[in-house]
């Protein structure tokens, strides 16, 4: 397997990958999706609401917040041994404004400084004069494949690497495919000639290749090679979800070695 780093930054990876096949590089992208845990609010206690909007539209967007999460603090609360919530499994965070105002998730005072909604900017609800709003929520750990409010990656994809092929001595250089294409990968160089300035860009959409009248430019793609994007809602950083996607599906692996050692025996 060989792996290049295309982008990297807090909320974004692609790479190119190498000598791996589709069911691998699926089973990266599906547990990306919904086997990472993550914070996100699944408890509202609300003691008073004078708003306009209704209680469970409040705390509908409450939980759709992302939240900053560390995974080496909380547990899942299916493996915590408290009754009910505690700080071990959850984090509470605390709302109390009153009008005229905006509330933004930047209000809601949580009691780990660390945990904190992502963004402070989100719009959650606006107060008119003298209206109050006076909430508890409580954000646990949980899995995307139980809610989306629990998906760390917010996109998680691969393609194919595309292969152009240019037949020069087809080509009229009518420049149809340079006009045609969506993604403007293909340009004429100094001599005239159709050349393509960032492949990785292609879409594989074929365009260029149906609109060519002189069938000078054709469009594949590489066997055995994909490009991976992965992005995040903030709540982890993608390194952190790329790496806890790769550990689950070697437990996964692990687990099925075993059980058929364990039946052989």
């Amino acid at each position: 397997m060989n792996i290049e780093l295309r982008e990297k930054d807090d909320e974004r990876i692609v790479f190119l990958v190498e000598d791996v096949n589709i069911p691998f590089i699926n089973a990266i992208r599906r547990i990306c999706l919904v086997e990472i845990p993550k914070l996100a609010i699944e408890t509202v206690n609300i003691y008073k609401n004078d708003a306009k909007m209704f209680d469970e539209v409040l705390a509908h967007r409450l939980g759709l917040l992302p939240i900053k999460t560390d995974l080496d603090l909380f547990t899942m609360p299916s493996e915590c041994d408290c009754e009910d919530h505690c700080s071990n499994c959850s984090v509470s965070f605390l709302l109390k404004e009153k009008g005229p105002k905006i509330v933004y998730s930047k209000d809601i005072k949580s009691n780990d400084p660390s945990i904190k909604p992502v963004y402070d900017t989100i719009p959650l609800v606006e107060l008119h004069e003298n209206e109050e709003i006076e909430l508890e929520a409580i954000a646990e750990l949980g899995l995307g494949s139980e809610h989306a409010k629990w998906q760390a990656a917010t996109t998680c994809s691969y393609k194919f690497y595309p292969k152009i092929t240019i037949d020069n001595q087809a080509c009229y250089n009518c420049g149809v495919c340079i006009d045609q294409c969506p993604r403007k990968i293909l340009q004429f160089d100094d001599e005239k000639q159709v050349t393509i300035t960032d492949i990785e860009k292609c879409s594989l959409c074929k365009t260029c290749e149906r609109k060519c009248s002189g069938n000078a430019i054709t469009i594949d793609y590489e066997e055995s090679k994909y490009i991976f994007t992965l992005e995040s809602d903030g709540s982890l950083d993608p390194v952190t979800i790329l790496k806890k996607a790769c550990d689950i599906l070697a437990e996964k692996s692990d687990n099925v070695i075993n059980f058929v050692m364990n039946e052989e025996e």
